[in-house]
């Protein structure tokens, strides 16, 4: 190209990019795109070897028809961290929703894992842990008929501090007995009207704390 051909071609470049600011539109520009959020809620599959002994042959549901739930949670220290649950399918998209709402308003939840990571998912040692958690293949105490735990469509929050109470009174867990004292304002306790009760029951779920026999302040079902 010649040396007035080049001059032309500069002069016409500067004319249109002169009208581009002028009309006030945005050039685009070759940047690196900013990280996406992190998922509120990511989904997976479970299998019975996964499932641990959480799970057996004769519970009422088989793994296929149940899944792992990663959710986001406010800890007792005041950060975020994600834990787990394992739930009905048709159940995780409520699950994804409470739990999203919970961390919005900020109601601390001490610790969340699946059951099988305590010995022979024993449901006595994860509430005592105070640790937060859905599935579990059991009954009801006493009447031998499976709980919603058993079926995926229940979720025990913060068990320690919002016990289970009978009318022999009996207290689970067993090391609970000073939560019954619900004038206690302890970060993560559950009382009638508070928001995050409010988060389960304005969607469909049944509290247990509105129960006269058993009361059972950490339990939310949604059969």
């Amino acid at each position: 190209m010649g040396a007035r051909a080049m001059g032309a071609a500069r002069r016409t470049r500067g004319a249109v990019l002169a009208a581009v600011l002028a009309a006030g539109l945005v050039l685009p520009q070759c940047t690196t795109a900013p990280a996406p959020p992190p998922a509120r809620g990511t989904v997976h599959p479970v299998t019975a070897a996964e499932l641990g002994a959480s799970w057996r042959p004769g519970c009422p549901v088989a793994p296929e028809q149940l899944r792992r739930v990663e959710v986001p949670y406010l800890g007792f220290d005041g950060r975020t961290h994600r834990g787990e649950l394992v739930v009905h399918a048709d159940r995780v998209a409520q699950v994804v929703s409470v739990f999203a709402e919970l961390e919005r308003l900020r109601y601390p939840i001490e610790k969340m894992r699946t059951v099988d990571h305590y010995p022979a998912a024993d449901d006595e040692l994860s509430m005592r842990d105070n640790n937060t958690s859905a599935f579990n293949c059991r009954d009801i105490p006493g009447t031998g008929h499976w709980s919603q735990h058993a079926y995926g469509r229940a979720v025990d929050v913060n068990p320690l501090i919002n016990p289970y109470l009978d009318d022999t009174g009996v207290v689970q867990p067993g090391n609970a007995a000073p939560y019954l004292d619900r004038s206690r304002a302890d970060p993560g306790l559950l009382h009638d009207g508070d928001p995050a009760v409010r988060t389960f029951v304005d969607r469909g779920w049944q509290w247990g704390g509105h129960w006269h026999d058993p009361i059972d302040y950490q339990h939310f079902e949604l059969p």
